[in-house]
């Protein structure tokens, strides 16, 4: 049966590096066979803040608006607003979720933070019973793939910005693995806005050779839930 794969996209200029990011991946992965679907999130105008506004009818408590329990509510009442429920059926589909973006103060843009935020909520990702490797999407796998503007050098452990693995720790384990995916490691592309045509040409090659094996790829690890207990 032919994977299914959701790229989550966030750049605003169709000339960007991400942009010919996320085109490789979709060109490929069609190739392989793969259904792609791109959420352009700058595109589409997606709403980054998380409001009232998510859901359609009356709240649970209305004297108190808390947002992660009048949103679990809404989605089991069915009554999410058009715009997430569209995404959430995206990622119910999906066998892969890649994000694709640059890398914004040590995380993702704030338009890709709302999606995660309005998207990723209680009961459809994840519950107090279904969490990190026993979570909701264990069958399905998720990537982060991103630009950044230093060197990887400046990204080391010994690096002033601190090792990358250290920043990603809480998109990859306290995101992405909290909400039981099986998280491939990421795709970092270093610095290309200070790199030769002929070096930006090179990683998006190599990208492309890594997404044809990419289904095979085995997960990062993470400590199982059975060590906090």
């Amino acid at each position: 049966m032919a994977k299914s794969v959701l790229i989550v996209y966030a750049h605003q200029s169709p000339k960007s590096f991400n942009a010919a990011v996320k085109d490789v991946a979709v060109k490929e992965l069609e190739k392989q066979g793969c259904k792609v679907t791109v959420s352009d999130l700058y595109n589409m105008e997606f709403k980054a803040s998380a409001t009232r506004e998510d859901i359609n009818g009356e709240l649970k408590n209305p004297d108190h608006f808390r947002y992660g329990e009048e949103m679990e509510a809404a989605w089991r009442a069915q009554t999410l607003s058009d715009d997430i429920k569209a995404e959430q059926e995206k990622v119910r589909e999906a066998d892969l979720v890649i994000f694709q973006f640059p890398l914004y103060w040590f995380s993702v843009p704030a338009i890709m933070k709302g999606w995660i935020d309005r998207v990723l909520i209680g009961g459809f990702a994840f519950s107090l019973e279904k969490m990190y490797d026993n979570g909701i999407f264990k069958e399905k796998k998720a990537m982060l793939s991103f630009t950044t503007g230093a060197s990887e050098s400046m990204f080391s452990p010994d690096g002033i910005n601190g090792d990358i693995n250290v920043a990603l720790w809480p998109l990859q384990n306290g995101v992405l693995h909290f909400c039981g995916f099986q998280v491939l490691p990421p795709q970092i592309f270093w610095s290309p806005a200070h790199c030769p045509d002929a070096v930006r040409a090179a990683l998006l090659e190599s990208w492309g050779g890594r997404l044809k094996a990419l289904m095979s790829e085995q997960p990062l690890k993470f400590a199982p839930v059975s060590c906090s207990i």
